[in-house]
């Protein structure tokens, strides 16, 4: 739904906003003021979003403690929505899993996989659907003359859909489930949604096609403020999908200025990091493949590197060890500036868990989405499109490393690099977007298919910018990655200033 302001999304913003409120506003009791913003979000007698104002009320309370990176309690325990509110203050908090919860008296009980016939059927005389089901669940109504499934025997094959010539039979799917590629989420013994967290890669796709909200992640919002108020040096580091995010008329400038006056130390393009990543990648693929491994799959994507190791735990190793842009990006910070403090912003929620991992805390310290950066830039009533541009300019990131965040520019980053180093050096390659067809390019690797090829996977189909945290038309941010990515200095990873400080970063 991304580009689309729907409900949700007017609602998730509103959440993360008055959670930056709380934090810039010390003198509130924290607690006093959480009790109060189920009430201020959802005011009046009458629901705005569902019929019931109390249901309402109750959701936006546990979206505020997850927002404030505190635990879900279901309706079953009875406690108020500041309970354990000091462990906000607390780094560790938000390492505690899980890191995407289903509020279950948000969900809708949808059902797994229904097939059933339409007012749209006309009860035509070819009735084609009931000559190909195989289980001969399907028969001609009499009383109306429409076809009619009968429950008990339909498989859900969907063969009666495919060849309805009205379209009058439809297949409908739990959009969360449909949308996970893991397989990830069944349902609880009241029809809930539920989710398997050994499955689980907090890709986030849940999140973002639940068309009821009832999915939601745990956020660092009030942390990365109280970083800030304290006195710490924090920098920002801003994934590559970061264009066109917050407008149109938001140019990189913009967003440093931006951010710095929200009390950030500096902001650095991850894209610098991404530059890093494509040349270590092509060093590795060159010295492994086809002599050590049978073939390299790309690792800055966090959900399908970790899909990969949990379902073809035998090719793990074929997994660039690489470390991602995001993790990079930080260990240059850090490199340069002593006692920093590092946020990455971005569009994904599997970054999340990514940083969640202890030997990946000491260099990155916080993560945020870009929507929720987007509800501090409303809380201090940040005109990001109206402020004037910080006059530093940009980071030295290439072309290629911009398009990062664009499916398959990452293989076409790391190809670019051996051509440059290798001329003649052939590198064939696959990619995939979104899990379900990740897992199908790696269950045909591990068949011997794609023996010394690169493969690119990427859980979120379109790349980087259709991650859960992103707010644009997934073409458009395509569209608006390439053309900033066109004015970069260098066009390969390896032409960058950076790049001679690999070795360092990697010891």
């Amino acid at each position: 739904m991304r580009g689309v302001e729907t409900r949700i999304q007017e609602i998730r913003h509103r959440i993360f906003r008055e959670v930056a409120r709380m934090a810039y506003h010390t003198e509130w009791p924290v607690d006093k003021r959480i009790e109060e913003l189920p009430y201020k979000i959802i005011p009046g007698e009458v629901g705005n979003f569902r019929n019931d104002v109390f249901l309402e009320r109750a959701i936006v309370g546990e979206r505020l403690r997850l927002a404030m990176g505190l635990p879900y309690r279901s309706a079953a325990e009875h406690a108020p929505v500041s309970d354990n509110i000091e462990a906000a203050d607390r780094p560790e908090t938000y390492y505690t899993p899980p890191l995407i919860n289903v509020i279950k008296f948000a969900c809708n009980a949808c059902h797994e996989k229904r097939v059933f016939v339409t007012d749209g059927c006309q009860g035509c005389l070819a009735h084609p659907c009931e000559e190909v089901c195989p289980k001969d669940a399907i028969k001609l109504d009499r009383t109306n003359g429409r076809s009619h499934i009968n429950d008990d025997k339909c498989i859900k094959c969907g063969r009666c859909a495919d060849v309805c010539s009205y379209k009058a039979i439809i297949i409908q799917e739990r959009p969360c489930a449909a949308a996970c590629g893991m397989d990830a989420i069944s349902t609880d013994e009241n029809g809930k949604a539920d989710i398997d967290y050994d499955k689980c890669v907090s890709c986030g796709m849940c999140l973002v096609n639940c068309p009821f909200g009832a999915i939601a992640d745990k956020s660092q919002i009030f942390q990365v403020i109280r970083a800030i108020q304290s006195g710490e040096r924090v920098y920002a580091a801003v994934a590559p999908a970061f264009v066109g995010q917050f407008g149109p008329k938001v140019t990189p400038g913009k967003l440093r200025a931006a951010m710095k006056a929200l009390g950030f130390a500096d902001v650095f393009e991850v894209a610098v990091g991404a530059d890093l990543c494509a040349t270590q990648e092509a060093i590795d693929f060159i010295q492994e493949v086809p002599e050590k491994l049978p073939f390299m799959a790309t690792s800055c994507c966090p959900a399908w590197s970790m899909m990969a190791k949990k379902l073809f735990p035998e090719h793990a190793d074929c997994i660039s060890m690489a470390l991602t842009p995001m993790t990079l990006t930080a260990r240059l910070i850090k490199r340069h500036h002593s006692n920093a403090k590092v946020v990455f912003i971005g569009p994904c929620a599997a970054k999340k868990l990514e940083a969640m991992r202890t030997d990946i805390r000491s260099d990155v310290d916080f993560v945020l989405t870009f929507e929720e950066m987007d509800g501090i830039f409303d809380a201090r009533h940040v005109d990001v499109e109206k402020i004037e541009e910080d006059p530093e300019g940009v980071n030295d990131a290439s072309m290629d490393g911009r398009n990062f965040a664009v499916a398959g520019g990452v293989a076409k980053s790391v190809v670019d690099v051996i051509h440059e180093r290798y001329p003649d050096k052939e590198i064939k390659v696959a990619n995939a977007e979104g899990l379900k067809e990740c897992r199908k390019l790696l269950t045909m690797a591990k068949a011997g298919k794609y023996n010394g090829y690169l493969l690119e996977g990427m859980a979120c189909p379109g790349g980087c910018v259709a991650g859960a945290g992103t707010m644009q038309p997934i073409k458009k941010s395509q569209a608006s990655v390439n053309l900033y990515a066109s004015k970069a200095k260098h066009k390969t990873s390896n032409e960058t200033e950076h790049v001679k400080e690999l070795d360092k970063l990697v010891d």
